[in-house]
């Protein structure tokens, strides 16, 4: 019997019972709960020695092995996988994944799409015009929270790529479609996944040295904007039933970190992002505050009340709309860029 028929039949065995399991599985967006034990330097924005988020791949995990050196075997949240050869045909399933994949000229086979986006967003197509072709025909494999195990089946994978978030419960049977690689996930681990997902392509030091430039690229925009009167930043965004504004150890403000920026003392809290009513608007402002919205009508009631249009970012026309996939949505290095890219923008006007 074929080694791919061996596979269907395991995998007859198993979609049953993970059907029911991948509707709360494959979580959709960049940011769930992370919690961040901070001094108030780190905080603030300030020079210090912590760092929201981690910053390398976790000892006992990657491979240790050369780009381009294969066999593999990759340690990673799931366990350990080993990679016979390197991957043709790449299955992505979590939040910045198919950015991250993309930013090491790896087009996928297959990918997932998050709450309200598109399989492949704007940013994407965008950021890398010499795959439109590609991309076109990059196989929809079902929203993130309830991924469609037999269409990843069907690509016939021999990488496939999800976070510990949103798939650790179907980890065992997307083990038996392809070898499978588990990063973190959540926003403020952007760093450490581009590099686990980087070992198990064969691509660490490229990655590597992607992060280095963008922290270079964060410092000198912090140093720019240095000294007295240097600016806050908040980030918010709207949704259908929330209202949230993104502490330090989110994506957006891990960048904000690595600048150097600083938050207002009403956002010097431990965690992802903090839920606030038309009532605490004044929570979210800063000196400047960027904000995106999957909802026109949550944008509106709170945009147009008078606590919001009164808030000194607004009368000071410092408030910035912002894309939601690479901000809020997809937590991949090119995302990063263009989240660094955006603060440049404002701050250096």
């Amino acid at each position: 019997m074929k080694e791919n028929e061996v596979k269907r039949l395991l995998l007859a065995t198993t979609i049953a019972a993970v059907t029911a399991l991948t509707t709360v599985a494959c979580a959709g967006t960049a940011e769930q709960t992370a919690t961040f034990s901070t001094s108030t330097e780190a905080a603030t924005g300030d020079a210090g020695t912590d760092t929201p988020g981690p910053t390398g791949i976790p000892d006992g995990m990657g491979s240790g092995a050369s780009d381009g050196v294969f066999p593999r075997t990759v340690g990673h949240f799931g366990g350990s996988t080993d990679i016979p050869a390197e991957p043709k045909k790449v299955v992505v399933i979590a939040t910045g994944q198919l950015d991250a994949a993309l930013t090491l000229g790896v087009v996928p086979t297959g990918a997932a799409y998050g709450d309200g986006a598109d399989l492949v967003p704007d940013y994407i197509s965008f950021s890398f015009p010499q795959y439109t072709d590609q991309l076109t025909q990059v196989v929809d494999v079902g929203n993130r929270q309830s991924v469609d195990i037999e269409a990843i089946a069907a690509t016939e994978p021999d990488l496939i790529l999800a976070n510990k978030t949103g798939s650790e419960d179907i980890y065992p049977t997307l083990s038996t479609i392809a070898p499978t690689v588990l990063t973190e996930g959540t926003g403020v681990n952007w760093k450490q996944d581009f590099l686990l997902l980087a070992d198990a392509l064969g691509r660490t030091e490229q990655a590597q040295s992607f992060i280095d430039t963008f922290v270079s690229d964060a410092a000198a925009l912090g140093n720019s904007v240095s000294g007295n009167g240097a600016p806050t930043v908040s980030f918010v965004r709207f949704t259908a039933d929330r209202a949230r504004v993104f502490g330090v150890p989110s994506f957006a403000g891990y960048i904000a970190w690595d600048a150097g920026l600083a938050r207002p003392e009403s956002q010097q809290f431990d965690k992802t992002s903090q839920d606030f009513s038309e009532e605490e608007i004044q929570l979210a402002n800063a000196d400047w505050v960027f904000v995106s919205s999957q909802d026109a009508d949550a944008d509106s009631s709170y945009t147009t009340n008078p606590l919001w249009t009164g808030m000194s970012a607004a009368t000071e026309n410092h408030i910035v709309r912002v894309d939601d996939d690479p901000w809020y949505l997809n937590a991949g290095p090119t995302a990063a860029t263009i989240v660094l890219d955006g603060l440049k923008s404002a701050l250096q006007s």
